[in-house]
This record gives structure tokens, sequence and C-alpha cells, in this order.
């Protein structure tokens, strides 16, 4: 008999003590690479091990280079953390073990994810009949709604890319804002298109999309797609989605959305993206305000024959559109993946919409209390903080910033990055996670203002 009980009880033990002590947890690795490929590493394996001493080996071995995004104070790269409800839906997903490619490979989950995409239409506000693909972050989901909307700009133009490819078709522009993240960028490579198709919009001092500078670009013919984005990766600000799709009512709006999309859920800030509807397609994360574990994308279209028809594949050996069910990998562009539709949908289940909100609203309300704790400590604020985002700047010395920024990783209550902004170094603080509260914010932002005395 297969013995399951004891790797899996040791991974329980160490998960829910790793879990639990998170909290008064050093925010930031212990190990250095070196320390990590000395304890990993070595001959491979000439034989068989017992798979609870592989899970004890695996975990000690990685425990002092672990960077524990879960936690509370953790503020870099708008990372979430696991809600319990969607992190025992995804043991239960790895237990599993489906392949959610096809309907006929997995009833359950092909069900699931139906019903959680309808659960994240109505969430968002989207249009009735919106398609969804689960893909694994936001830079699948950006290359999946650009191929939609590739297949579909070109067949305007009397076009088939699926069938011709793009040698000899009609060159496409891409308008997307100077301040755009780089997954735009790179999902156009992906798709073929190269870099040299976009059409730099002049944004505000915010990274807001200007539609003055949009109107002067969009051309009167040829295929055009407009990349706007809700939630710039700084400063959290949000393109003027209305403006933006009156303007490009010929052309297709993609909206890079990572973390923003989820303001829709708040009564609070769903002002903040009025219009999004308009626009037609959305990339998102699960992994990021949902508090999902990794990995987690979504994609949604308005237009699901475009979306079918840039991702789906037939073969003779699959059992497809059984009984006229979702085959999911008409959505995404894997073949065999893991369900991840699963704690999606266990998340929705837990949180509802109210929670959902609460998170939202809460992490903003918390991004709003460290900005005005560093303010009042004469810490320059750079962005007006209308999400979850706060980007500082310590004096006008690059190095200094840097500095404090170094330091606080190094120093352990509280992990966040830097970045450069307008051409200046800065720390940018990313409140995400739903564990995040006021005592949080306190002691991290103490500890920025000790180092900041300690350094200058």
């Amino acid at each position: 008999m297969v013995d399951w009980e004891g790797p899996l009880s040791e991974a329980y033990e160490r998960a829910t003590a790793y879990l639990q002590g998170l909290p008064e947890r050093r925010v930031g690795p212990r190990a250095s690479s070196k320390d990590l490929h000395e304890r990993l590493g070595g001959p491979l394996p000439s034989g068989p091990t017992d798979p609870r001493d592989v899970v004890v080996r695996l975990a000690e071995g990685v425990e002092d280079g672990l960077l524990p995004s879960g936690s509370g104070r953790f503020f870099g790269f708008v990372f979430g953390g696991a809600t319990p409800a969607s992190l025992a839906a995804d043991w239960l997903t790895t237990a599993w073990d489906q392949n959610a490619g096809l309907y006929a490979a997995s009833p359950a989950a092909a069900v699931v994810e139906d019903v959680t995409a309808g659960w994240l239409v109505e969430l968002f506000g989207l249009p009735r009949g919106t398609s969804v693909g689960f893909v694994t972050g936001a830079q699948m989901a950006n290359f999946t709604g650009l191929a939609a909307a590739r297949h579909e700009v070109l067949q305007r133009a009397g076009w088939d890319v699926e069938r011709d490819g793009l040698i000899g078709a009609p060159p496409i522009r891409v308008l997307a804002g100077a301040e755009r993240h780089d997954t735009i960028d790179r999902a156009l490579r992906f798709l073929g298109l190269g870099t040299s198709c976009i059409v730099p919009i002049a944004v505000d001092e915010q990274g807001r999309m200007r539609p003055d500078a949009l109107a002067e670009a969009l051309a009167d013919d040829g295929p055009q797609i407009v990349c706007a984005q809700v939630g710039n990766v700084n400063t959290g600000a949000i393109d003027p989605m209305t403006e933006i799709c009156e303007l490009a009512q010929q052309a297709w709006v993609h909206v890079d959305a990572a973390f923003g999309l989820w303001a829709a859920v708040s009564s609070q800030l769903s002002g903040l993206v009025d219009g999004i509807e308009l626009a037609d397609s959305w990339a998102t994360d699960a992994h990021k305000w949902l508090n999902v574990p990794y990995d987690s994308g979504l994609v949604l279209c308005a237009h699901p024959e475009a979306h079918r028809a840039a991702m789906s594949i037939r073969a003779a050996y699959l059992i497809q559109d059984e009984n006229g069910e979702r085959d999911p990998l008409d959505f995404n562009p894997e073949f065999s993946r893991r369900a991840r539709g699963i704690p999606v949908y266990a998340a929705i289940r837990a949180l509802g919409r109210t929670g959902i909100a609460e998170i939202v609203d809460r992490c903003h309300a918390m991004a709003q209390r460290f900005a005005g704790i560093l303010a009042a400590n004469d810490v320059r604020v750079l962005n007006d903080v209308v999400l979850n985002q706060v980007l500082v700047r310590f004096g006008d010395d690059d190095a200094l910033t840097r500095r404090v920024v170094a330091e606080v990783q190094e120093e352990g209550t509280c992990w966040m990055s830097g970045t450069t902004w307008q051409g200046r170094a800065a720390m940018r603080i990313s409140v995400s996670n739903w564990t995040t509260g006021p005592a949080d914010i306190d002691r991290a932002a103490e500890t920025v203002l000790a180092v900041l005395r300690k350094v200058s």
C-alpha cells in the first residue's frame, strides 16, 4: 500500500507552522544563494528516498531562502497572499490532479471554471456573455487578450491571421501609454507583432494616458489596438476609460488591469473604473487582490468568438464540444494544465462580494495610512494614493532612496521594492495582502523612518 499519510502529514504540519508564524516572521530571506545550493544540491540521487524524508529535507533546505510574501508586512511587487479557503482548495486541486484542458478530461474542473467565469463577469460589471480564460498570470492574460485583438482587427481588414500568419498582413498599430507595463511589450513580441508597432501615448504626471494625445495618434483607417491601463504599477493611477473607449470606437481596446480591475468590486472605489465595461478585453490577476495562491491570471473578452478563434484548436484524438459543454482550452494558450479555476471559485465562495470589497477597501485605506505617516515625517509622497500603491522618495538623492530601500529589506521587519519613476529613484509600497491591518502599517512605517534616520 502506498504511504500517502507520511509525506502529506509532514507537509501539512510544516505548512501550517509556516503560515501561523507569518505574523512574526522576518519579512525577507536569510540564506544566500551559496547557502541554498549547499543545502539543496549535491549529486544526482542514485536511488529512491523515503517520500517523508524528501519533504523534510526540502522544507528544511528552503526555509531560510523563502521570501514571506504572505506576510501582512510584505509590500513588494503587488503580491497578494492566500486566503484559507483558496489555499485549501489549491491543495485539493493538486491532490485531484485534474487536467483542466477539456470538459471530457475533467467535467468538474470545467464546470467550476464556467460557474466562476460567470461570477467574475458579474463582479467586474462587464457585459453579459463575456468569455473568461484562466491563465498563469497577467503576462499570459495580456498575451491572450491581445491575441484576440490581433485576430479581430485583422479579420476586419480581410486577413485570416490564424491561417496565413503575419507575413503580408496589414500592419497593426498598438497605441499604448508611455507608462504601460512591460508585459504589454513582451506579449506583442510573443505575438509576432514586435515592439516597433507601439505608438507611445503621452501620460500625465500620475502616469494616466492623456485622451488628447490618444485622439491625435488615432488613425482614420487600418488595424488598431489601444492598450489602456487600470492600475499603474508605480502609482496605481487609472486611465480615463470612458474617454478612451469613446475615442477608440473603431479600434480594439484592451485593458491591462492586473490589480486595478478589482476596484470595480468596491462601492467606494468603483467610480474610478467607470467606462471599463466599454472595452473589448481585460487582463487581471487573481493572485493579487483576490489573494489566491500562484499561479492565477484571468483574461476576459467581450467578443467570445474572437477569443475562441485566437486560442482554440481541434484534433481528432480529443473529445471536444461534448454536449455543448465549455472546453477551457478554447480560451487560454495551454493544452494541459492544472485546474486553477478551483482556488478562484473557493475564494469567491468564501468571501462573497462584500468580503472581496472589504479587502480592496482596507488595502486602500492602509495605503493611505502609510502615505500619511510618511508624509507627516517629511517624506515626499510622489503619487495620489488612489488604490494600493504608495510611491515615496527620500530627499533629492537617488543614492539615499536606494540605500533606504536596501536597508529596510535587510532589516527584515517589512519588505518593499525600489523603482524608477520619471527618471528618479523611489520606494514602491504595494498594500495587497488580505491580512494587512493598522498595526502592520504602523510598525512598517516606523521601521522605514528609523532606517531613514540611521542612514541620513
